[in-house]
């Protein structure tokens, strides 16, 4: 190039382009930390009460919101379940916040029970420890000091996924006032009438030693023992029928009748050959058919024998033959057999005067009709043991008969009574929850007297602790219940009068259920559900703070002692030195003293059931704190749905109980969460996502990211590959932030244009903010956080990324001060606060490092700001119709410019000068009235409403709109870039007129 050829000067110092240092990638996993820690320097969380409670009584006022955590367990580290859980709740309480209310959230924690418990006992065990050695108080010191360790190590971890709330000051169910509250809140039973003690089945753990509630049970497939038993009719009492009554026996005499029968067998099935020892009675059913069948031959290995006779209900007979080993032809029905002459036999035990019995199972067994029999599996008759089983338990209680069928065969580690004949000794379980030695012994000695008819085994779903995971029994033990259905004796009559009642009209009128799901779930069970069994026979727990009258019986109107003066001195004992009191000596002589003798008094030492510790909360958390609430009940309880038969169903008993009413406004429910496959996670299948390392990989807020974008009513998945979705959301996000902060960066206020003196462009961007908040509110308000996340996301990279910012970056680049250079950093600025604020309450890191990067101050923080309100005359229905009219044809025009890209035929859309075949009239008018070229950024663009050739450029779903490619004519600006007539004509060398003008 010679010296003197004059060189174009480069422009690119003179555009006003993106200036930040608000990093592409977020390196959130090494930065996130600092923010927590700045949080908790400024004080945040505080600072928001500060600020409601310095605007009470003005017009600023913030009507209080309180959302009631529903208190996790204090053993072990979080799992995804645990993060999905609390980050819903944080956004819940984040965006109220953000929404002008006073947003309360105090964490808590379960801190009673047996898992506690069962992880002491296991270190006891580990050191050769008998745990029965330990004194009481010492031994609940150290699973006191078991739950505060786990406290603190949950709540860091808790807090580092971005969890906001009141840390410093939590609530625990063993702190001493919580104590004294629960205690105090049972008391409130004892007083009402609601409590009794009485002896039922109810579904018992052998290896953890204690009665379970139904919340505490969870169903796995277990294979069992399976048997046949042959129950020998004792006699028939002279059945005569009446005339025409069957054909089988028409003119039969009674005493053949009686004598066909005697001697043949009743035959039962049971899956749980130890309940056996306990048997009672069998029962039949009134309507189902039965016959009478003989044996005529028998293979070998065979418990029948030729001539043996057996009752059966005709619909199952040929399936029990066939377990016997029988072929069809070897067994015959003799006769069918009536449910009145059913009912005038009675029956024998298997092992009745068996040598070595002692005479245990030798009385007559009871035999009658029963509702709950059926003949769809089974043999049609069904053994009694109603210290095993509700339904026979029922049926002899309403029958009056329980003191002649109740037994106590079986102790509370799953082990027979030493002196049961042949079986003391043997347990059900063993000590890990695997089959014991007690079906086994149970079979071989039916087998050995002839008691068997055929065994088997069989796979199926049956009832485990959730704790422990071992199988459970149902066994007949005294135990404290609280009515569902008594008449309470408390003045709170307005939902009902008991406990049932008010819980029942409290779901239908005075709670929202999101999903209404929900409703209908908890409804049903609390419709048919029993008494509420309230004690445990543990050590780790609240104790049931109450006295009985030695010698009196559970009937009695002075069984229990009910005091106001002794109930107000527990309460004041535990609150200011904690449950433990209660063990220690003297102690019930100490309540007791000057109100009645205590010696005439014991004193029970159960534990409350931890479902009532928890359901409990509502008294001590949000009533007696002081970031409670004015009537003690919660805006929000959310859950998972699980917690419809836990936290929400006991949570809602026990305030019917106590409040008279449900003790939450709204229940929200979230899903289980699932592997990438809706498999289950379980650590044998190795995929479990643990939120700790999700967190090391990506940052919590992606995390929280996924949740916003699941459906978390349903059960969700998670896993590398949605991750990485996640993740590339989140990127999206961010550089549409990153823009608005460069485009921004020289912003002042006296460059703000008025909504009315902007360009339409921009208030078609104010439009769709307005309806915008309208849907982010509302998503917010009904805990709608996919919708809200689904609609914000798609604005920004969609409506912003893809259309506003690629029109406008033109104008933001190269205008000088114009109107439209003005309006357009004007709108970034109102988006900034609005995406920042409508996104804060997910993505609380990211939208604080985004807000500091603006407003750097020492004390500033996104989330001590709130959603800006936005005026309703930024809605502008018209002009939005009118801008989709234009939004399609460019699509249009974009789509037939990138087939010319494609082709190599232009590098870039500025080198094109389309022509725009418009069929409509109305739309030609609305693409005349803009910059259409600027909105399609090409250098010019000629609108027709020519016929467009049959060449043109056309897309099915827009119809009307065609386009035919022609470049742009002219120079090539040097500033802009845009190719115009003009070029090379100004002042300065190699610009067009605009930009000349704006380089002044």
């Amino acid at each position: 190039m010679c010296a003197d050829t004059p060189q174009t000067p480069d422009y690119k110092d003179t555009l006003n382009l993106p200036k930040t240092a608000f990093p592409m990638r977020a390196g959130l996993p090494k930065r996130e930390p600092a923010w927590l820690e700045r949080w908790a320097e400024i004080g945040v969380y505080d600072r928001l009460r500060e600020k409601a409670a310095a605007a009470k009584g003005t017009d600023g006022a913030r009507r209080p919101f309180t959302l009631h955590d529903g208190p996790p367990y204090a053993n072990g580290h979080l799992h995804i379940g645990h993060a999905l859980n609390k980050t819903i709740k944080d956004m819940i309480v984040r965006s109220h916040q953000m929404m002008g209310f006073d947003a309360r959230y105090v964490p808590g924690w379960d801190c009673h029970g047996l898992p506690i418990e069962w992880k002491i006992e296991e270190q006891y065990r580990k050191k050769g420890k008998n745990k029965d050695a330990v004194p009481v108080v010492e031994f609940r010191q150290e699973c006191r000091a078991f739950a505060d360790a786990w406290v603190d190590v949950q709540r860091e971890e808790f807090k580092r996924i971005g969890i906001t709330g009141n840390w410093d000051n939590p609530y625990l169910t063993m702190n001493y006032h919580a104590e004294a509250v629960i205690a105090d809140e049972f008391m409130k039973f004892l007083m009402n009438g609601t409590l009794y003690q009485g002896s039922k089945p109810v579904m018992w753990s052998p290896v953890e030693k204690t009665a379970l509630a139904e919340a505490e049970v969870e169903y796995h497939d277990k294979e069992s023992f399976t048997i046949w038993v042959k129950f020998k009719v004792a006699e028939a009492g002279g059945f005569v029928p009446a005339d025409g009554e069957d054909a089988d026996f028409a003119g039969a005499d009674a005493a053949l009748v009686a004598q066909d029968l005697e001697g043949a067998h009743v035959v039962i099935w049971t899956t749980t050959p130890w309940t056996i020892p306990s048997n009672k009675a069998v029962v039949y059913g009134a309507e189902i058919a039965y016959g009478l069948y003989e044996v005529t031959g028998t293979p070998e290995e065979c418990w029948a024998s030729t001539g043996e006779r057996f009752l059966l209900a005709d619909n199952l007979a040929a399936d029990v033959f066939k377990r016997a080993r029988l072929g069809e032809d070897q067994y015959t029905r003799l006769r069918g057999v009536s449910a009145d002459e059913l009912s005038s036999l009675s029956l024998k035990h298997p092992l009745a005067g068996v040598e070595g019995s002692n005479g245990e199972w030798d009385g007559i067994r009871d035999f009658r009709a029963a509702p709950f029999v059926t003949d769809t599996e089974g043999t049609g008759f069904v053994h009694c043991a109603p210290s095993h089983g509700m339904e026979e338990f029922e049926l002899y209680r309403d029958l009056g008969m329980l003191e002649q069928v109740i037994t106590y065969n079986v102790m509370d580690d799953g082990g027979f009574r030493a002196d049961l004949p042949f079986f003391g000794g043997k347990y059900i379980l063993n000590r890990k929850g695997g089959e014991g030695d007690a079906n086994k012994a149970v079979i071989d000695k039916l087998a050995e007297v002839g008691g068997l008819l055929a065994r088997g085994k069989i796979k199926h779903s049956y009832p485990h602790s959730w704790r422990s995971k071992a199988p459970i029994i149902y066994r007949n033990t005294p135990q404290w219940f609280a009515s569902v259905d008594r008449k309470l004796d408390d003045g709170m009559d307005e939902m009902g009068t008991s406990i049932r009642e008010r819980a029942l009209r409290s779901i239908d009128e005075l709670v929202k259920w999101w999903p209404q799901t929900g409703r209908n779930r908890l409804h049903s069970m609390i419709e048919s559900r029993p008494d509420w069994v309230l004690s445990r026979q543990r050590a780790w727990g609240v104790p049931l703070t109450c006295f009985t009258k030695k010698g009196a019986l559970p009937t009695d109107a002075d069984f229990l002692l009910r005091n106001d003066e002794v109930n107000k001195r527990i309460v004041a004992e535990f609150d200011a030195h904690g449950a433990d009191v209660w063990y220690q000596e003297g102690f019930k002589a100490k309540v007791l003293d000057g109100i009645v003798e205590a010696d005439a008094y014991d004193q029970v030492f159960d534990v409350l059931d931890v479902w009532f510790d928890s359901g409990s909360t509502h008294a001590f958390v949000l009533r007696d704190r002081e970031d409670g609430t004015e009537d003690g009940i919660a805006d929000v309880y959310m859950e998972g749905t699980d917690q419809h038969r836990g936290w929400f169903h006991s949570s809602l008993l026990q305030a019917c109980g106590t409040k008279g009413r449900a003790p939450y406004r709204n229940v929200v429910t979230h899903g289980f969460t699932l592997d990438e496959k809706g498999m289950k996670m379980s650590k044998s299948l190795g995929n479990t996502i643990v939120p700790e390392e999700v967190i090391k990989q990506y940052g919590a807020d992606i995390l929280r990211l996924w949740v916003a974008q699941t459906d978390y009513t349903a059960d969700q998945r998670i896993g590398p590959e949605i991750l990485k979705g996640t993740a590339d959301s989140y990127r999206r996000l961010r550089n549409t932030m990153r823009f608005l902060l460069g485009s921004l960066s020289d912003f002042t206020e006296d460059q703000r244009v008025e909504p009315a003196d902007m360009p339409e462009l921009e208030q078609w961007v104010l439009h769709r903010l307005a309806e915008l908040d309208h849907k982010v509110r509302d998503g917010y308000q009904t805990f709608d956080f996919q919708g809200v996340f689904s609609a914000v996301f798609n604005f920004a990279t969609v409506d912003l990324s893809a259309f506003y910012f690629d029109v406008r970056k033109d104008a933001l680049y190269c205008d000088g001060d114009t109107l439209n250079a003005r309006a357009a950093r004007t709108v970034l600025d109102i988006l900034f606060h609005r995406l920042t604020t409508w996104l804060a309450p997910v993505l609380v890191f990211t939208m604080e490092e985004v807000w500091l990067e603006k407003y750097p101050g020492a004390g500033s923080s996104i989330h001590l700001q709130d959603i800006p309100n936005t005026p309703a005359d930024w809605l502008n229905e018209p002009l939005a119709a009118k801008w989709s009219k234009i939004r399609q044809a460019r699509r249009v025009v974009t789509a037939a410019l990138e087939v010319q890209r494609t082709d190599k035929v232009i590098g870039a859309s500025l080198e094109a000068a389309p022509v725009v075949h418009v069929r409509d009239s109305e739309a030609l008018e609305a693409l005349n009235s803009v910059n259409f070229a600027d909105v399609c950024i090409t250098s010019d663009i000629q609108l027709t409403s020519d016929p467009a050739p049959a060449e043109a450029f056309r897309m099915p779903e827009v119809d009307g709109v065609s386009v035919v490619f022609e470049k742009a004519e002219g120079g090539k600006c040097q500033r802009c870039w845009k190719i115009l007539p003009d070029v090379g004509n100004h002042a300065h060398d190699g610009v067009c007129g605009r930009c000349d003008s704006a380089l002044g």
